[in-house]
């Protein structure tokens, strides 16, 4: 999951007006030349893969299989480059993550059969067949028009030399004997070229989403990819969270345990000869004992706050909004609860955005909704600060979206310069049975 933001206001109409210019126009029919010279390359390589897949019988395919599929996946992500850079088509990774594997001729087979068993190499070898065929048409049809238009506008010069030589004298349905017809043949021949000039630029891009839809990564992929992403994400997260709560026990509550325990052995020493100085040291042990609770409960709120366990989220979001030195009003309709996992993330979430109101943002007031709708647990927080919030520029974001992704969340900010800052963000979710609506 990513950030989304809604800022922006770069869109796809401003590349197709650029491509129009000439310096674009023409760069296109170099770039269109540059893709037909990987055609004949990936029919070498469409055969090599193909000899290699039918010696797997044999053996001899296991060791040549994932050289062929090393060197096709490095040319194919030469045609993804291409249409990101050169057409703005964003063609992601679509291969699954690498097995472990043994070593020897065992960890070669595991390899093989890795490669092989994902959808994407057989993606990548239908690309392969297709594109030297069809890509080569959508390719070649804006030269081939652009050219036969030059040939047309050339038609003056050229006329005498090709009926001397017995060769072809028509021109579309111009019959070329003379130099009137010929001029007639160039006025009809520039229309074909400003033709091919404007096909150029629009068939690099209809290539480009050809070659989205068979280099793409798969609904598969795409969700292994993301689970792997939440996975190490959820994981580092853990083992942050673990940390903070071993360093936090070790420097506050457990050091202050210590100190109370050697308290108590001086002031048992000292109960018989000082009694004065042993009840001096009982009442520090008093005040320490004290702090050392507020400390684990503020630990356990960080872990999990009571209330959001005893009263349910819209009730925890108030406790926060209370807490907090702004004024926060909260709006809340859920009809039941979450699962605790979720709530817990949208808890957090919800404390992030408005510790970041308070800290970056130059809010006075807060406002928050919650709401549950279409299977989606939702949660919006707007502020009247100095707005111009960006990702980029601290953790805040990142984390809130870290702890989002876990659940397949999105979070979308919403922060033009001046203000108001509005996160919206969405988690999926059942309810439990319904209750009373918090509100």
């Amino acid at each position: 999951m990513s950030i989304v933001s809604t800022d922006q206001r770069s869109g796809p109409e401003g590349g197709r007006k650029a491509d129009l210019r000439p310096a674009n126009a023409f760069r296109a029919m170099g770039r269109t030349l540059a893709l037909l010279a990987l055609a004949p390359v990936e029919v070498l390589l469409f055969g090599l893969l193909v000899t290699a897949i039918s010696l797997l019988s044999i053996g001899l395919g296991v060791f040549l299989v994932p050289a062929v599929v090393i060197a096709v996946r490095g040319l194919l992500n030469i045609q993804r480059r291409c249409a990101r850079n050169w057409s703005g088509v964003e063609i992601g990774d679509p291969y699954l993550p690498a097995r472990e594997t043994d070593t020897g001729g065992k960890g070669w087979l595991q390899r093989t059969m890795g490669l092989l068993s994902d959808p994407a190499t057989w993606r990548d070898l239908l690309w392969m067949l297709v594109n030297p065929v069809v890509g080569v048409v959508l390719l070649v049809l804006p030269l081939s028009v652009f050219a036969y238009g030059l040939f047309g506008v050339s038609m003056p010069f050229l006329w005498e030399p090709i009926v001397d030589a017995g060769g072809n004298d028509w021109y579309v349905l111009v019959h070329v004997t003379n130099s009137g017809t010929a001029l007639t043949a160039a006025v009809l021949g520039a229309p074909f070229m400003l033709l091919g000039y404007l096909m150029g630029p629009a068939l690099l891009r209809v290539h480009a989403r050809f070659a989205h839809g068979l280099l793409g990564p798969t609904e598969m992929a795409r969700k292994v990819h993301h689970l792997t992403a939440t996975r190490s994400d959820a994981v580092n997260t853990s083992a942050a969270e673990l940390r903070r709560i071993e360093r936090d026990l070790h420097d506050g509550a457990q050091a202050r345990l210590v100190a109370m325990g050697m308290n108590l052995g001086v002031a048992e020493r000292l109960l018989s000869k000082d009694p004065e100085a042993a009840r001096t040291i009982l009442a520090d042990t008093r005040t320490a004992s004290a702090k050392a609770l507020n400390e684990l409960r503020d630990l356990v709120r960080g872990i999990h706050p009571p209330v959001l366990a005893d009263r349910g989220l819209a009730d925890a979001v108030r406790a926060l909004g209370m807490d907090s030195p702004l004024q926060v009003e909260v709006n809340a309709e859920l009809p039941g609860r979450p699962e605790a996992p979720v709530e817990s993330a949208m808890y957090f979430a919800v404390s992030e955005s408005l510790t970041n109101a308070a800290k970056h943002g130059s809010a006075r007031s807060v406002t928050v909704d919650l709401w549950y709708a279409e299977g989606m647990l939702r949660a919006q927080v707007m502020d009247d600060g100095a707005g111009g919030a960006n990702p980029a520029n601290g953790t805040g974001l990142r984390g809130m979206e870290r702890r989002l992704a876990t659940f397949d969340g999105v979070l979308a900010l919403t922060s033009p310069v001046g203000g108001p800052t509005t996160l919206t963000m969405e988690l999926p979710c059942a309810l439990s049975s319904p209750k009373t609506s918090f509100s």
